[in-house]
């Protein structure tokens, strides 16, 4: 892939995922859908499994940011370790973790943090408690899936896919 491919590649999976959860929310399934509409060989169930991830974990905001959590995901579908290969213990089964430590490393680089409170006060300038109806309300007032969320969660995705295509991942179009 050329250069000028690569970055409209990525930037079209960073816009695909920003969609999503400016449409749809949910940061975690947002980041899967979009790669899954890139790329080849993502399980459909993932986006479902991973569902209640979104928003730190439960939407509780003091666990991982859900669009991070997608992302990590996401290497795990293409480089994670199968049920059937538990009993080979082989240090192969790291070079998942490798990869999503580099997505992980990306990610705080740009926000700071990984975990959702800590992200949401990078963006917002405060963190919310999203089972408090009225700080919930003021997340969405203050433009949670407008631009905020959405530009954590595209992000998100485009560094997994940038990663993905150094790793010769197929895309869906190739």
């Amino acid at each position: 892939m050329l250069d000028k491919e690569k970055e409209a590649f990525l930037e079209s999976v960073y816009q695909s995922a920003f969609d999503y959860e400016r449409d749809y929310g949910y940061c975690t399934q947002a980041v899967i859908a979009a790669l899954d509409d890139h790329f080849k060989k993502i399980d459909k169930e993932v986006i479902k499994a991973i569902h209640p991830l979104a928003g730190g974990g439960a939407l509780v905001g003091d666990g991982t940011c859900g669009a991070l959590v997608g992302a990590m995901a996401a290497i795990g579908c293409y480089f994670g370790r199968s049920k059937k290969e538990f009993e080979n213990n082989s240090e192969d089964w790291r070079f998942s973790s490798k990869l999503a430590k580099k997505v992980r490393e990306k990610f705080v680089e740009e926000f700071g943090s990984v975990i959702c409170n800590d992200v949401q006060k990078e963006k917002f300038g405060r963190g919310y408690d999203l089972w408090d109806s009225e700080d919930n309300k003021a997340f969405n007032e203050a433009g949670a899936h407008e631009d905020k969320c959405p530009d954590v969660t595209g992000k998100a995705a485009e560094f997994t896919a940038e990663i993905l295509l150094e790793e010769g991942i197929e895309t869906a179009h190739s």
